[in-house]
């Protein structure tokens, strides 16, 4: 709202952050309520516990949902998958997943996570094992989400593939498998198997409660960015006010008696 800039330009400039800001503050409401909804339908599903086949992991009308699935089969001798940047209690590390293959027919096959492992300082990455089990059980669940990533799955000198993302149609090739189910089954904690693990949800993510957080400042801001035009125009007007009155009085002057 300065001299050089017109009233009107400058509140079409103030309106238009504050709409950005009330936006953005939108849009954290709405990341809010999607994770604290699935956050509930997660919950619902570890407190009644009601087994599955492992078949659900591949339908794609429940491609987002989450179920506890429980079947037989046995890993597949493939290569472990291992996603990368999963930090743990402030340690850098890794989720290590293995291929199982369903003893249904029908059945398509579908990535279990071990758990989590420690990454040393030179990031040389852990042996995971296929374990000797013939019968999981625990939850079924979408990927973690990936972000911005896009680099497919990396190679190492072992076979393991070293992911950033897990991207179900792209490991499926990486392994010469025509298919992986879109969901993946988190093993049981109590299963006396893999690595450290457990149920959470939103290990490497942002909780509700922070989205509520930043869409309260991006609220705030947008109301600061009004109330500082709001200010300026009155100082503005209350400027030019006082040059027009100064102006008049100074162009009268009384004669001497």
């Amino acid at each position: 709202m300065s001299r050089r800039l017109p009233l009107w330009a400058g509140w079409g400039l103030a309106l238009a952050v504050a709409g950005a800001c009330a936006a953005l503050g939108t849009w954290q409401l709405q990341r809010m309520a999607a994770k604290q909804a699935m956050l509930d339908a997660a919950a619902r599903v570890l407190r009644e516990r009601d087994p599955r086949p492992l078949a659900h992991a591949a339908d794609p009308a429940r491609a987002r949902a989450y179920d506890w699935a429980a079947g037989r089969g046995r890993f597949a001798p493939l290569p472990a998958v291992l996603l990368d940047n999963q930090n743990r209690a402030g340690r850098p590390g890794v989720r290590a997943y293995r291929v199982f293959l369903p003893e249904d027919a029908a059945a398509v096959p579908l990535l279990v996570e071990l758990g989590w492992l420690p990454l040393p300082p030179d990031r040389r990455l852990p042996q995971v094992e296929a374990p000797a089990l013939a019968e999981v059980r625990g939850l079924l669940l979408p990927p973690p989400s990936p972000g911005l990533a896009a680099a497919p799955p990396a190679r190492q000198d072992d076979g393991t593939l070293l992911a950033v993302a897990l991207d179900p149609p792209a490991l499926a090739a990486a392994l010469g498998l025509p298919a992986l189910a879109p969901r993946v089954l988190r093993l049981d904690p109590d299963l006396p198997v893999g690595h450290m693990r457990d149920l959470e949800l939103l290990p490497n993510t942002l909780p509700p409660q922070r989205h509520l957080g930043y869409a309260v400042q991006w609220f705030g801001l947008a109301a600061t960015v009004l109330a500082i035009a709001l200010v300026l125009t009155l100082r503005r007007r209350g400027r030019g006010a006082g040059t027009a009155t100064g102006g008049d009085g100074a162009g009268v002057r009384k004669s001497p008696p």
